[in-house]
């Protein structure tokens, strides 16, 4: 029996699956790899049929990542599991690194770590995400924000027993809500150095966290209904609660007039609006504070240009690179 279970789910994009493959391989020993391939109308299951070694399901009605995800756990059989997405790789032997860690401590959930950030073209700045990683209890930190890069997580199949699979009426959002779960009732690892590479999505990828608005409303709108009703946050203060929501809406806020300068830097002007709309209806305080904050002159200069078409739009983008928050890709 193989002890770590990939799962890498896929629609209409075979050119990406062998090298996929090959890095999920390369993770470690002992390695199940299971490819889903969701419902795909093109040579998918032609490529399939030629990686040797593969578990390959496939459906016949697309049910979007967090579904074909769900599908290819209930037919993997490693004690461990881990995501990929079909354009990202492992880094070799960083499963066996995980394993490890897991093996060593049975009080831990899930073990995480650092991806290297890569353009979907495979360049890259040196990039890499989270610049640390919270351990141990972090489940209110995580209700703050998500810091755990998706196809970075190595979790115990076990887990599922207590917190279920994963949710498949918030997708996008579906990863760190089963964080979420599997941190109110277990601590989690990490390992501080990079596991992975994930490579950014564009409105052209065909990954939902390239539509960023609808993401951040639907986190705000789960974080009201379901995360904040949970056992654990349920049972906490009025205080707690409260001040969980106001970091968490600072960060998105924060986040906005990220994604609001990049929009005036591309002459986007409606996205430009509508992410600062965003932001006031969400945090009307956070959004005027962060703005105050980073309204210098020198930005000012650079997004006017940026408006103007006469600005570098990567040097703007750097002014506010801090401000972005980890996004799971779908």
């Amino acid at each position: 029996m193989p002890q770590v279970s990939v799962v890498i789910t896929t629609h209409n994009r075979p050119h990406l699956l062998p090298r996929a493959v090959a890095s999920a391989r390369a993770g470690g020993k002992d390695v199940e790899v299971v490819v889903v391939d969701d419902a795909s109308t093109d040579e998918t299951a032609e490529v399939c049929r030629e990686l040797t070694g593969i578990l390959y399901v496939r459906v016949e009605r697309n049910q979007r990542v967090a579904g074909a995800r769900n599908v290819g756990i209930l037919a993997s059989s490693g004690d461990y599991i881990t995501f990929l997405d079909d354009d990202d790789e492992r880094l070799p032997g960083s499963l066996n690194a995980q394993l490890k860690v897991l093996e060593s401590s049975p009080e831990v959930g899930l073990v995480y770590g650092q991806v290297l950030i890569r353009r979907q073209d495979d360049a890259t700045d040196g990039s890499f995400y989270p610049e640390t990683c919270p351990r141990g209890d972090i489940f209110w930190q995580l209700l703050e924000r998500n810091f755990i890069p998706c196809g970075s997580v190595l979790f115990r199949r076990q887990c599922l027993t207590g917190v279920g699979l994963l949710d498949e009426a918030i997708p996008g959002v579906d990863d760190w809500d089963l964080w979420i779960r599997i941190a109110e009732i277990h601590e989690v690892a990490a390992l501080e150095e990079p596991v992975a590479v994930w490579r950014q999505p564009t409105p052209h990828s065909g990954q939902g966290s390239s539509a960023t608005l609808d993401l951040i409303e639907l986190g705000a709108r789960t974080l009201r209904q379901r995360w904040l009703a949970l056992p654990r946050a349920k049972a906490a203060t009025q205080a707690r609660r409260r001040e969980v929501w106001r970091r968490f809406s600072e960060n998105l806020s924060e986040h906005l007039v990220w994604e609001t300068a990049c929009a005036i830097t591309s002459g986007r002007l409606s996205r430009a609006g509508k992410s600062s709309l965003l932001a006031l209806r969400l945090h009307p305080r956070g959004m005027l504070g962060v703005a105050r904050k980073w309204a210098r002159p020198s930005t000012l200069r650079a997004l006017l240009k940026g408006a103007r078409g006469q600005g570098d739009i990567e040097e703007t983008k750097m002014r506010f690179k801090q401000m972005r928050l980890s996004r799971s890709k779908q």
